[in-house]
């Protein structure tokens, strides 16, 4: 019956990955369905403090970027790259990893896309290079940003394990970074020179390039979208300092027992306050808020929320004796498997979000170490892996070179080298830490 039941689950990702989009969370609710109605197993109680924590950090996101704050920090992000074009290839991913770790999406990546090939091109620099790994960066950030959609579902998986966000942070931050750090580097002669490139030559002949010398003039930037950024900042600062210092928030005694607020309730409670304060002090137009970009993925993220992790955790539920006996003996043997199960499902649905509520819980339910959960989680980031991904595709048609593009054979293409150096040093890292941590 396990295996019938998981078969269900494959099958079930494998559509909704097909059509996307909020269809995978609409399936989720179909497999709940069939779990309970056919198969008689006792539903789990829908991910509500996931849900609430992800709707939390998308309404504060989307505030900031109402009130103009995305447009500041990309231009900080501008003013950074320009400082050293000629060590774009490895300044362009830390600061699309810096950037994306501090607003919490990785939409902000596409603003600097532009910015990145016209420096790429000013300094006779492949823009393959600095494009491709800046891609993968920022989604590897995804997973060590305190008010992402997959960070918020992985905190509240973790809180009854006792792992808090500081400790989280603690490994993941410098695991991505290193490799990060470590991609940039290795592909720093990746691909031909562009002296030597015909399709770049090719586009230059036909005057298919445009001079990219002259600068544009730079937006105004409002005194109101710099005060989002102040605000939203000091909301992500009080998130990680409550996370990793208990003492700060506030407890009571019920029955003799000392209940202190639990993460998740601080999480929503600090970011619905970085809402109102920006509306109130940036006076952004409101009904703008729940039609960006931001709030759109958030609420994809939620819908995945309700649908997959409640799938997840029913078949969970049903089958926790066969998991003990059985798959749990096999993965403790082998916990690298966990990391390339996570890798495989990532890279068919592309979304860090909805994996994490797919694998995390049945990881949590095999009995593993949590530092091997954490470890294997940093997989969660192979949504490169098939060129599909609306990332992948931007980077693509941004490149004016010609030189970021998908192979003959599909999986050549230009993201699969940084992808797979960032996952594996940032699974091997994240293990290694988070062994000595916890």
């Amino acid at each position: 019956m396990f295996w019938i039941q998981l078969l269900i689950i494959i099958v079930l990702i494998y559509f909704g990955a097909k059509i996307g989009d909020v269809f995978m969370g609409l399936l989720g609710g179909v497999g709940v369905a069939i779990f309970v109605f056919i198969f008689h197993v006792q539903p789990a109680s829908p991910p509500v403090d996931v849900i609430l924590i992800i709707l939390g950090v998308v309404l504060a996101a989307s505030a900031l970027q109402s009130s103009g704050g995305l447009d500041f920090l990309v231009q900080l992000a501008e003013k950074l790259l320009r400082k050293s074009p000629k060590h774009i290839t490895v300044i362009a991913p830390i600061v699309s990893w810096l950037f994306t770790m501090m607003a919490g999406t990785g939409h902000i990546v596409y603003s600097l896309l532009p910015i990145i090939n016209e420096l790429s091109i000013d300094s006779d620099i492949r823009p393959e290079r600095p494009i491709s790994n800046s891609i993968i960066a920022s989604q590897q950030a995804i997973t060590c940003s305190p008010v992402s959609a997959a960070t918020a579902a992985m905190i509240g998986f973790m809180a009854p394990l006792g792992v808090n966000l500081g400790t989280i942070l603690s490994i993941c931050v410098p695991a991505t970074l290193i490799g990060v750090i470590t991609s940039a580097i290795a592909t720093m002669r990746m691909g031909k020179e562009l002296a030597e490139d015909p399709e770049y030559q090719r586009r230059m002949a036909e005057g298919l390039i445009a001079a990219t010398k002259e600068k544009g003039d730079k937006a105004q930037i409002s005194k109101a979208a710099k005060r989002s950024v102040v605000i939203f900042l000091l909301g992500v600062l009080a998130i990680v300092v409550m996370g990793m210092f208990s003492e700060f928030r506030p407890s009571w005694v019920v029955d003799g027992k000392t209940t202190t607020l639990s993460m998740a309730y601080t999480i929503e409670i600090i970011m619905l306050i970085c809402a109102a304060m920006i509306v109130i002090f940036c006076r952004p137009a409101i009904e703008t808020i729940l039609n960006g970009s931001i709030f759109r993925a958030g609420s994809l993220a939620i819908v995945c929320a309700f649908g997959l992790a409640w799938m997840s955790n029913t078949f969970i539920g049903g089958q926790t004796t066969f998991i003990k006996e059985n798959v749990a003996t096999i993965v403790n043997n082998y916990p690298w498997m966990l990391s390339v199960i996570i890798f495989i499902v990532a890279a068919l649905i592309t979304s860090q979000g909805s994996t994490t509520l797919i694998m995390i819980p049945i990881a949590i339910a095999l009995g593993l170490p949590t530092y091997v959960i954490i470890g294997a989680w940093m997989a969660v980031n192979s949504n490169f892996f098939l060129p599909v991904s609306a990332q992948c595709l931007a980077a693509i048609s941004f490149d004016t070179a010609g030189t970021t593009k998908i192979g003959k054979y599909v999986l050549n293409h230009s993201f699969m080298i940084p992808g797979m150096i960032n996952i594996v040093v940032s699974v091997l890292v994240a293990t290694l830490i988070g062994s000595i941590l916890i």
